[in-house]
């Protein structure tokens, strides 16, 4: 990433449709003091594994988040306001920057022009966590070799960070927890016996959609009935 090059510059210096470590940064907390630098991007590649999402929704651009709270990919499809002066734009978080300290964000290089020029190389930023303002339902996207034995799916589209996914195999009446892995993608190693599932995505901010009739078929997709 052009984060890598910038230290060694200042070292001397110091579908189908179904039925309806250190703490992240809390929803409005503006995190200031930070910098932003700038390489190629890189969506479907990226650490967020958004291999479905094509490109940035329009009006934002793409950034890649701190190593330091990456947390299993928590931040991963969340959508901040970066502001540099009177300057500012709205990214999305779509990959991972290892060496990036936690207040420091590797921007697409369309975004950092908005805010600097790439003479500078690096600037100081401040950013916050806002709504993502999508207005179409998210996506539920089962991973390559999903079946009822291994499950393995992503949440895309959302209109913020996901905090968990949870799935019921009796209509809803109990529900059972996944694990979110590095790549953003919610798993159970022995999947759930069954051939359709209920899906249950909480957003950060406590809002959740739950969606029924869920295929666990391998690279199949879902629209659910709404978004976080």
């Amino acid at each position: 990433m052009k984060f890598q090059s910038i230290i060694a510059a200042l070292s001397g210096l110091t579908i189908t449709l179904a039925s309806p470590i250190v703490e992240q940064p809390e929803r409005r907390a503006v995190v200031s003091g930070g910098n932003a630098t700038f390489y190629g991007g890189n969506i479907g590649g990226g650490h967020c594994s958004f291999t479905t999402m094509g490109r940035i929704p329009n009006g934002m651009f793409g950034t890649a988040f701190s190593g330091q709270v990456w947390n299993h990919g928590g931040m991963c499809g969340s959508c901040l306001k970066v502001t540099r002066g009177s300057k500012s734009i709205t990214v999305m978080v779509v990959d991972e920057c290892p060496e990036c300290d936690q207040k420091h964000l590797d921007l697409f290089k369309d975004g950092f022009l908005k805010l600097g020029t790439e003479a500078e190389g690096i600037i100081p930023i401040s950013y916050e966590v806002v709504n993502c303002g999508i207005a179409s339902p998210l996506k539920l996207v089962n991973k390559v070799g999903t079946t009822r034995w291994w499950f393995s799916m992503q949440v895309v589209n959302a209109n913020g960070a996901v905090k968990s996914l949870e799935v019921s195999t009796n209509g809803g009446k109990t529900w059972q927890p996944t694990t979110r892995r590095d790549y953003n993608f919610f798993e159970k190693n022995t999947g759930f016996g069954t051939e359709k599932v209920s899906v249950r995505v909480t957003g950060a901010t406590g809002k959740s959609v739950i969606t029924h009739n869920v295929g666990v078929g391998s690279q199949t997709q879902f629209t659910a009935a709404g978004n976080i």
